[in-house]
């Protein structure tokens, strides 16, 4: 941040404080969120390499360390970087931010994103999670696009990479799928998606909030990868953990 970026931040913290969403006590920082709550925001480092899923930490002593689900059968997608936990705190984050629409905590997220992803990309397309037309109105905005333009904006090495949201055509509702079982969200996802042009040996990544059992990401790479994608990655803000962790 520069020496003017720094002054204002400053001037603006002094006539509009930031409170911390998760305490409600004055942030004295740029986002809602003070640095004590942020270091109860559990990150997930030591991590599957395929699918994000948190590893036994001699696990992921191996570089890159693979779990044993995505060993036996790999998923469609090459890649996930997923670097939360899902835990009490994101949640609270992530439920506010998407059901409540509070668009406000869209550079909060993706600052908390960029901080534990390091400053390489070597994607040509970033793809939001496409959501089905009646969603959309309900809810006034796809918070997987949000998020696509507020990491561009504000990390010069992704500002060349476009945001393709139309690529991909959700083309029919599905269900809400919390509450759902892995088979449940594989059969409540089949044929969803439906890519309105080709991207042939294009490198992609879907961005997407949350990866729970990776259903949706499969979906969206399936079709990604018929459309000629050679190399699909999920960026998510936070991996739920395996069940009974």
């Amino acid at each position: 941040m520069s020496q003017v970026d720094k002054a204002v931040t400053a001037l603006l913290d002094g006539l509009f404080p930031n409170t911390c969403i998760l305490c409600g006590l004055r942030s004295y920082r740029q986002f809602p969120l003070c640095a004590d709550c942020q270091a109860d925001i559990q990150p997930n480092p030591d991590c599957c390499h395929r699918c994000a899923i948190p590893l036994p930490r001699i696990s992921a002593a191996s570089a890159p360390g693979i779990c044993g689900q995505c060993l036996f059968s790999p998923p469609p997608f090459h890649r996930v970087i997923a670097p939360w936990l899902y835990s009490e705190q994101m949640a609270y984050l992530i439920q506010r931010w998407k059901f409540e629409g509070e668009i406000r905590l869209t550079p909060l997220l993706a600052s908390l994103w960029l901080q534990r992803v390091p400053e390489r990309s070597r994607v040509d397309l970033l793809i939001p999670i496409p959501l089905h037309w009646r969603r959309l109105w309900q809810r006034g905005f796809n918070q997987s696009e949000l998020l696509c333009h507020q990491l561009r904006s504000a990390r010069p090495a992704l500002a060349s990479i476009p945001v393709a949201p139309r690529l991909v055509y959700r083309q029919r509702a599905t269900a809400a799928q919390s509450g759902m079982g892995a088979g449940q969200r594989l059969g409540n996802l089949a044929g969803a998606f439906t890519a309105r042009r080709s991207c042939d040996n294009l490198r992609v990544a879907i961005v997407d909030d949350v990866l729970t059992t990776g259903a949706t990401a499969a979906a969206m790479a399936r079709t990604l990868r018929t459309a000629g994608a050679r190399h699909v990655e999920v960026w998510c803000l936070a991996r739920t953990p395996a069940p009974g962790d």
